[in-house]
């Protein structure tokens, strides 16, 4: 009695409670925004370190070991690819100002082929690209069947800078928002998955690095007077995060909240993030459509 659909009592047994417990302490699990809620920045902390408490020296550590798993789920990505498998990876980097896009690609790209990476890093339209739907340069940035891309901002900016910026009217960002929904849906049906990556740096934090880069020559071009003119607006550009985040984190296409106040916290995860979900796509090495065998005798004939 009480034994039921893999249960004792009503309680999972043994090996779904192990299942469960996995999933749980997954990353994916427990970086992504719940679905449906109301999201409040405030209340996420830019110094934690989800799933890591072994500090910073192991997590360097870490990032480095991933490397060799992540370069093998890569070639086998791609080797897939070549056996009319369509799926590829599509990375989204999103955040305030020294939240670290730039390093994140900088770190986490490494960890690849370059061969088999699209990277691209999105700044205000051009002439040519504002004749066309905000969604125009997105798609032309695609990776392609067996890639991995990796956006440094995206189509995102037209809801955010747009919003903040008052560049379009009201009805038009509210439009973009399912216009953003309906293209990420299409973008899984196509067999790409999409990893977006909310970068969440703490205002203080901010300041900081905008310090450093004007205490150091070598970094002044990354300096701007519009960063100082952005952080004024503060308030404001996290209230436009919130509502992207809200309305456009949707169970095929999720947004995951990075803390990235510690750099070394944020490569890691987003790496591990980026494990995790090549991990669930398994890509298998195609099988040989020709007679290995026989091939192999012909070879050592030839000696």
């Amino acid at each position: 009695m009480g034994e039921k659909d893999g249960t004792q009592g009503g309680r999972p047994d043994g090996h779904e409670r192990h299942e469960k417990d996995k999933e749980s302490a997954r990353l994916s699990t427990l970086l992504r925004l719940p679905d449906g809620d109301d999201i409040d920045l405030a209340s996420y902390d830019a110094r934690d370190t989800p799933a890591w408490q072994d500090g910073k020296t192991a997590g360097l550590a870490a990032i480095a070991d991933m490397r060799e798993d992540l370069a093998d789920l890569q070639e086998r990505l791609w080797a897939a690819s070549t056996a009319g498998d369509r799926r590829r990876v599509l990375l989204i980097l999103q955040g305030m100002d020294t939240s670290g896009k730039g390093g994140t690609v900088k770190h986490v790209a490494g960890m690849f082929n370059p061969a088999g990476c699209r990277v691209r890093a999105f700044k205000a339209p051009t002439h040519e690209e504002n004749k066309h739907s905000f969604l125009w340069r997105i798609r032309r940035a695609l990776p392609e069947a067996g890639e991995i891309g990796i956006f440094d901002r995206s189509h995102y900016e037209d809801v955010l800078v747009a919003r903040v910026r008052e560049l379009a009217p009201h009805r038009e960002i509210t439009r973009r928002y399912r216009e953003i929904n309906r293209f990420e849906e299409s973008l899984a049906d196509d067999g790409v998955t999409v990893l977006k990556c909310f970068l969440h740096i703490s205002y203080d934090q901010q300041r900081r690095r905008l310090l450093r880069r004007l205490d150091n020559p070598a970094k002044h071009w990354k300096f701007s007077a519009g960063d100082i003119e952005d952080r004024a607006l503060w308030p404001e550009y996290r209230k436009a995060y919130e509502i992207a985040l809200e309305r456009c984190s949707t169970p095929r296409a999720p947004w995951f909240v990075v803390p990235a106040d510690r750099k070394w916290y944020r490569n890691w995860a987003i790496g591990t993030l980026l494990l995790e979900h090549l991990e669930a796509l398994d890509p298998r090495y195609p099988k040989a459509d020709f007679d290995v065998t026989e091939y192999r005798k012909l070879l050592l004939k030839s000696v």
